[in-house]
């Protein structure tokens, strides 16, 4: 498989499984053209491509050449500096590893990532929260992402790379649709009726169970085994957590439990002030989740030998 269609497999896989029609995702695509198309050869030279085909700024082919042909990954949950070291002296010792895979964005995907905290306002909107109050709290909670971004230092594993020689890819966004709707799935199956009902099937997840072998298993944040769940929202997707004043907002339309991958101090404490549920669900094996998923995917189009490290473990699923 050439770099180039793997790129653009992750792309579609994420967004048949957004939480948007592909009629959204395909208007907001059509106004990043017209606004490409009103820009003048200086603006053109600063815009971004990608952003005409691909709505997650946090995914990103980071070097390499589309021709380049991929027989072999290895996949992490971080890539860095570090793991791109190791890839090189593994293929020092015969691994012929063709592409490293982050998860987590890095480079020109890390520096603007924030952008696809946009679809948060989609998740929210579902929950029964006006559009209008979705979309001004979380602009607010993206100019505050941004500020953060903005002074880190975006290109230092990308320069390695590129000393290096190194085919190098992340995939964020849409590996988090798909973890957030295989949950989702499995929530609306069960229906759990309390937490430890909630716990008792994320253990049933073999990436979660593998974590919980590793003293990372899923825990209750607020509430307690008895405590009883009716309409369960999952913070699993939207590139990092939204606006903290939702979960008020959350808990006035019926939502009684969160499920999410992590949660800073601020936002734990608000759903505690808004008596709302919290299950952190363990960040790492929900992106696992995720990524697997999407390997599953990749493999079917076409032979793909996976390599796993930076806390990644391979799972496989049984195709349909």
């Amino acid at each position: 498989m050439k770099l180039e269609r793997l790129y653009k497999e992750i792309i579609n896989k994420g967004i048949e499984a957004d939480v948007r029609s592909h009629k959204e995702i395909d208007a907001g695509l059509k106004k990043k053209k017209k606004v490409f198309d009103k820009l003048d050869k200086k603006g053109k030279e600063f815009f971004d491509p990608d952003d005409l085909f691909n709505p997650y700024s946090d995914t990103r082919i980071l070097n390499g050449s589309l021709k380049a042909d991929i027989n072999s990954v290895i996949v992490g949950i971080d890539v860095e500096v570090g793991e791109l070291l190791a890839m090189d002296r593994l293929n020092e010792k015969g691994k012929k590893i063709d592409l490293a895979i982050a998860h987590h964005p890095e480079g020109y995907a890390f520096a603007k990532f924030y952008e696809v905290m946009d679809l948060q306002a989609d998740i929210f909107a579902k929950e029964g929260i006006p559009i209008s109050a979705c979309e001004n709290l979380l602009g607010e909670r993206k100019l505050q992402v941004a500020r953060r971004v903005h002074a880190a230092n975006h290109s230092r594993s990308v320069d390695v790379a590129s000393l290096l020689n190194l085919n190098y890819l992340c995939m964020h966004t849409p590996c988090d649709n798909l973890a957030n709707q295989f949950l989702k799935k499995q929530l609306n199956k069960a229906k759990p009726q309390s937490l430890e009902e909630v716990m008792d099937l994320l253990l049933t997840i073999p990436e979660y169970a593998d974590a919980a072998k590793k003293n990372n298993a899923p825990m209750i944040a607020v509430g307690s085994k008895n405590s009883r769940c009716k309409n369960i929202h999952l913070e699993f997707t939207g590139g990092t957590e939204g606006p903290k004043q939702i979960y008020s907002k959350l808990s006035e339309q019926g939502v009684d439990t969160i499920v999410a991958m992590h949660q800073s101090e601020e936002h734990f404490k608000k759903c505690k002030e808004a008596n709302i549920n919290v299950i952190f669900a363990s960040h790492i094996a929900s992106d696992n989740i995720g990524i697997n998923i999407m390997l599953d995917h990749l493999e079917s189009k076409g032979k793909l030998k996976v390599f796993e490290f930076s806390g990644f473990k391979r799972f496989r699923r049984k195709s349909k």
